[in-house]
């Protein structure tokens, strides 16, 4: 019977030290080119890199961690409820935005923490270096626990910090409302959160801009965000009752949309024909309403990557750079506005 090999061990494993035997560094310089602290030029990281690769080298996360003094953990929170930022199926704003945090952190060394929005006394319970904070209000607890712990932050949708990666609010109202004129709506209504966040105020604003310039009486209703799609519904179908002349609304708050749409088809109205209805996210929700949403491909994906980019920067974890800006938002017409 032929020998069989001994099971390698962890004393055969390639170090770090044989890594700058082989690349001709120091140790010193290994790690630096691994955590990107330190100074460490361009092309000796790219060789130390390279020869760690050849090797075999994986650094240990624990040993950086030790060395640097940090967690390496980024986290993403909300002060949103969970109904509107993530909702039953957990699928939502929220839950597609940490995906695409998550995976910019890993590619750099660190870790996301996915926390529940809405949680009282989060940051009593983590320790991150630094945090993303998704579309705050204007004095959001959370924002004024960060800065009171010295945690660097990032906001996205709210310029509430130094840095703020742009979800062009107005522009996404913008389009909204022209696309209802262009489907032959008249006499639009509005449904809108009262947290008084930047995108629903924005909306806001536009709508009351629209109306005074079209000369039609305005319709607003403001719902809790707390209380999720039935209380979309439950707006709505006061509304319709109230105001009948309504042949379109729109609805930033996906999850009221399509409470939206549910009461409007119990009143009677056929969505899509003599009521418009459009949202601002192309989530789970508008895509599988019937009928489904017409909504706008915010491209989280980049900005996800752009507000986990310029946190790292803050960090100093990567070197200083402008990321690439968010495309603009894109409308995404369905059957909800087939007109």
């Amino acid at each position: 019977m032929p020998d069989i090999p001994p099971h390698p061990t962890a004393s055969a494993r390639i170090t770090i030290a044989d890594v700058a035997r082989e690349a001709g560094v120091s140790r010193t310089t290994v790690s630096h080119s691994f955590s990107r602290l330190g100074h460490v030029n361009d092309e000796t990281r790219s060789r130390v890199l390279e020869t760690a690769k050849r090797l075999g080298y994986r650094p240990s996360v624990r040993a950086q961690r030790l060395r640097s003094g940090r967690s390496q953990a980024i986290a993403i929170l909300s002060s949103m409820p969970s109904a509107v930022s993530a909702g039953v199926s957990r699928l939502g704003f929220f839950t597609e935005l940490a995906v695409g945090c998550a995976e910019t952190a890993l590619v750099n060394g660190y870790t996301l923490v996915l926390t529940p929005p809405d949680q009282q006394n989060v940051l009593d319970r983590l320790d991150i270096d630094g945090a993303i904070l998704l579309e705050p209000v204007e004095s959001d607890q959370l924002a004024s626990e960060l800065t009171t712990r010295g945690i660097p932050f990032v906001t996205i949708g709210a310029a509430l910090g130094p840095d703020n990666v742009d979800l062009h609010h107005d522009e996404t109202a913008r389009l909204l409302f022209e696309h209802f004129a262009e489907r032959g709506a008249r006499a639009p209504g509005i449904l809108i959160g009262s947290s008084g966040r930047e995108s629903q105020r924005i909306f806001h604003e536009h709508y009351l801009a629209l109306a005074a310039r079209e000369g039609f009486p305005p319709v607003v209703a403001i719902v809790d965000e707390r209380k999720g799609e039935s209380a979309g519904a439950a707006a709505t179908e006061r509304m319709l009752a109230e105001h009948p002349e309504i042949d379109a609304i729109g609805v930033p708050v996906d999850a009221f949309a399509t409470g939206a749409v549910r009461a409007a088809q119990a009143s009677g109205r056929v969505v899509g024909d003599d009521l418009l209805i459009a949202t601002r996210y192309d989530g789970v929700r508008a895509q599988t309403s019937t009928p489904a949403l017409t909504a706008f491909d915010l491209h989280l994906s980049q900005v996800s990557s752009a507000a986990v980019s310029l946190l790292l920067q803050r960090l100093g974890a990567v070197p200083h750079a402008e990321p690439a800006a968010p495309p603009l938002p894109t409308l995404r017409p369905r059957a909800s506005t087939a007109g």
